[in-house]
């Protein structure tokens, strides 16, 4: 019988509200000691923020963002690290919006132990700000984002 630590995938989104990514830790992904890097847990927050913006827009994020005119760089992230994750772990990541204002929103990415769902690995924040994709200019969230971050957020408090 298989594991769910020994299944295919390195990442699989499980839920779409709230948005949940599962994801494998790699062995390129850590130290000789088998514990995750520093730098590959931005990589793992902003592959979840992807997923979560894809779900909002019903379509791929970058597709999604072309087909509206407009760019998302994230202005600010941030990490609070909780627990260690290990090679082979699987940990879940759920997506919160935290914060909506005009320009800029805040999601809270929470990387959660999958074998103790009561204990957090991490906490990342991220701050996209919308850009317009001609003028490259700082924007409004684009109206249908606004709408859907709204009702995201409210679903999922």
């Amino acid at each position: 019988m298989r594991t769910e630590a020994c299944l295919d995938f390195s990442e699989k989104v499980i839920s779409t509200l709230p948005v949940v990514v599962r994801r494998r830790v790699k062995f390129g992904e850590c130290d000789p000691a088998g514990v995750v890097y520093t730098p590959n847990f931005s990589e793992f927050a902003l592959s979840a923020y992807q997923w979560f913006v894809s779900s909002l827009l019903g379509e791929p994020m970058f597709a999604g963002m072309k087909r509206i005119g407009f760019d998302s760089p994230v202005k600010a992230l941030s990490f609070e690290f909780l627990n260690m994750l290990e090679v082979e772990q699987v940990f879940d990541m759920t997506c919160l919006v935290t914060d909506i204002r005009t320009r800029t929103f805040d999601v809270a990415v929470i990387g959660r132990s999958i074998t103790d769902p009561a204990r957090d690995l991490f906490v990342a924040r991220l701050t996209p700000i919308m850009v317009s994709r001609t003028e490259r200019r700082s924007i409004q969230i684009p109206v249908a984002l606004r709408r859907s971050l709204e009702q995201y957020r409210h679903q999922t408090q």
